[in-house]
């Protein structure tokens, strides 16, 4: 093992004893006695059973054969989450066919930052994860169920499923995804269209064409976001099936895995002798593994807040300096956009995580002995999914070598010696920076500052020319606690433009970017955040920034006044009622700060 990943690991053990043993505990104690389900009494059972089959009637008045709980965030607007509508009847069937019982449990919200980016319903983006765990809670809350069937692909809504899951932690749980669209425009195209669309000289007829030739079917995204970097966490988490994070939706292959799901929710009850609670699964060392998945990837920076509220619903406390420990140690092994140009598909083709999980527990730089839906070591993932002669998934190992070194390498040759991920300390506070794709002579800049309360503003200057210059672009008051912490895409093309033309620009932010600034240098999740009174809130046009990304440092030049400085304020009236934002008054006032995982369950929750 290597040392790094040794240290940080033994580091998140030691800090999180004490809350991991609570927790242990008390999925423990809620584990005891077998099958809640016995427990209940005739009524409650009634109620439960009254419109199954009578089959299945019958199974779940024994109380003896498994019953799974199907948690599905299915709706048909998006087409990541469209392919999940068949999944309910494949796993109600592959669950009779070896004896067991499936129901959906219930459903789970699921929104698109592609749709709401720049618009209104943005502000709730982030905390409708915290929405989609007490969802699980309600939908689990029955206690008619011996595992968990998670169907979620997207953002906010696997780490909304599996935080809700790890408060049910004594039930197995396996996630069920939905695989990829296949490919589009290609997204370096796609991306000229935007930047051309940003100075004018595109219409929005053409871009429109452009998007839509990019997203183009059901499935998810192609790039790499939050939503496939969901899937990468799930299988490096061990809470997928081997194998299956990358298949297309509506295959022969994707719905064996689907059907194979089912089956294996079965095997890993209280009822049989292969128990595997998923609290037990997620612990200090899967946690590690997520992150260093992301790091060897490429993944979103949305994570940064993600995995640290997953981790404390299983009682584990993982901070900021344990992703930074670990970027300086792990290697960047994929391109994969906004990275560069492949897509997940040419990822997986390439030879996907399969060689990927293969060449980090080959070099130490993955926990190998965890326990996993699939049985006991991580090197179970060192294969790849095929569909069998019968029709049932058949497991080949996987490539030796990649298929496609300008998207996939190996430890020995990798496209950075680390994974790319910063934290920013200084006297602006404590920010993460995402330099993967950042050009090295843009790993500094020092410039004047340009401050902003709504990107829009930015829109507008940049087509006035205010910001054709050397430029540190501030957009603050878009933490949790002032309007939910949206994400800033909108931004990222005008940007672009201007560094394009040779002026060294930067963001700094205390919102978010998923790291879709892509090659610019931007500094998001600053905390504290202006509206809890950070230091964000002092700067003025003009002051100077520093964003050094190789000391890791984020500092003002401060000026001789910058003591006597009160705060700057913000109307955010106007972001806090209209879409249903008056809804979540409550989220804004009690959220956690970003380093904290942004949610409202508090920094560590048992």
């Amino acid at each position: 093992m290597h040392r790094v990943v040794a240290q940080v690991t033994h580091r998140i053990q030691e800090r999180s004893r004490a809350r991991r043993t609570a927790y242990l505990a008390r999925i423990d104690a809620a584990g005891s006695g077998g099958p809640h389900r016995r427990r209940l009494s005739c009524g409650n059972l009634a109620h439960g059973f009254a419109a199954c089959s009578t089959g299945d009637k019958a199974a779940l008045r024994s109380g003896y054969a498994p019953n799974l709980g199907i948690v599905t965030s299915f709706n048909d607007m998006l087409s990541a989450h469209q392919p999940l509508e068949r999944y309910p009847d494949l796993l109600k069937a592959a669950a009779r066919d070896c004896g067991a019982t499936a129901q959906v449990a219930g459903g789970v919200p699921a929104m698109c930052d592609g749709v709401t980016q720049g618009r209104e319903g943005m502000e709730l983006s982030l905390f409708s994860r915290d929405v989609i765990a007490m969802s699980t809670a309600i939908a689990l809350s029955h206690d008619m169920f011996d595992a968990g069937l998670y169907l979620g692909v997207c953002d906010k809504i696997v780490p909304g499923l599996l935080i809700g899951a790890l408060h049910f932690g004594h039930l197995p749980g396996i996630f069920v995804p939905a695989g990829p669209m296949t490919s589009g425009l290609p997204n370096d195209e796609k991306s000229r269209v935007r930047q051309r669309y940003a100075t004018g000289e595109a219409t929005r007829d053409e871009l429109l064409e452009a998007e839509a030739r990019s997203y183009h079917g059901p499935g998810t995204c192609t790039f790499y976001g939050t939503a496939n970097s969901n899937q990468m966490l799930m299988e490096l988490m061990g809470l997928h099936l081997p194998g299956s994070s990358f298949v297309h939706p509506n295959t022969p292959l994707r719905d064996a895995l689907t059907a194979l799901a089912a089956q294996r929710a079965a095997q890993i009850t209280a009822l049989g002798d292969d128990y595997r609670p998923i609290g037990r699964i997620v612990d200090e060392k899967a946690i590690v593994n997520g992150v260093i998945g992301l790091h060897a990837t490429g993944g979103s920076t949305n994570h940064l807040l993600h995995l640290i509220a997953m981790a404390a619903a299983a009682g584990i406390d993982l901070r900021l300096e344990d992703f930074d420990a670990l970027s300086s140690a792990i290697p960047l092994l994929a391109r994969v956009y906004p990275n560069g140009s492949a897509d997940v598909n040419h990822f997986h083709a390439a030879g996907g995580l399969a060689y990927l999980i293969g060449e980090l527990l080959d070099h130490g730089l993955l926990h190998g002995d965890v326990e996993t839906v699939a049985g006991h070591g991580l090197a179970r993932y060192r294969v790849e999914a095929r569909l069998g002669a019968d029709g049932q998934v058949e497991y080949v190992p996987s490539t030796p070598t990649s298929c496609d070194t300008a998207v996939l390498r190996p430890v020995s040759e990798p496209f950075r010696a680390d994974g790319g991920l910063r934290v920013l300390s200084g006297n602006l506070g404590t920010a993460a920076i995402k330099v993967s794709a950042v050009p090295e002579d843009r790993w500094v800049i020092e410039a004047p500052c340009r401050v902003f309360v709504e990107q829009q503003d930015v829109k507008q200057a940049f087509e006035r020319g205010e910001l054709d210059r050397d430029v540190i672009v501030v957009v603050r008051f878009q933490g949790p606690r002032a309007n939910g912490m949206p994400e800033l895409h909108q931004l990222t093309p005008t940007l672009t433009v201007l560094q394009k033309r040779g002026h060294r620009v930067a963001l700094v932010t205390d919102g978010r970017m998923s790291g879709a600034s892509g090659q610019v240098p931007a500094a998001m999740h600053i905390t504290p955040e202006a509206m809890a009174g950070g230091p964000l809130a002092k700067l003025r046009d003009g002051d100077v920034l520093r964003l050094d990304a190789i000391e890791g440092t984020l500092n003002v030049v401060e000026p001789a006044d910058w003591d006597a400085r009160e705060n700057a304020t913000a109307d955010l009236s106007g972001h806090h009622v209209g879409m249903g934002r008056e809804l979540f008054a409550a989220f804004r006032d009690y959220a956690a700060p970003a380093d904290r995982g942004a949610g409202v369950f508090g920094s560590v929750t048992l």
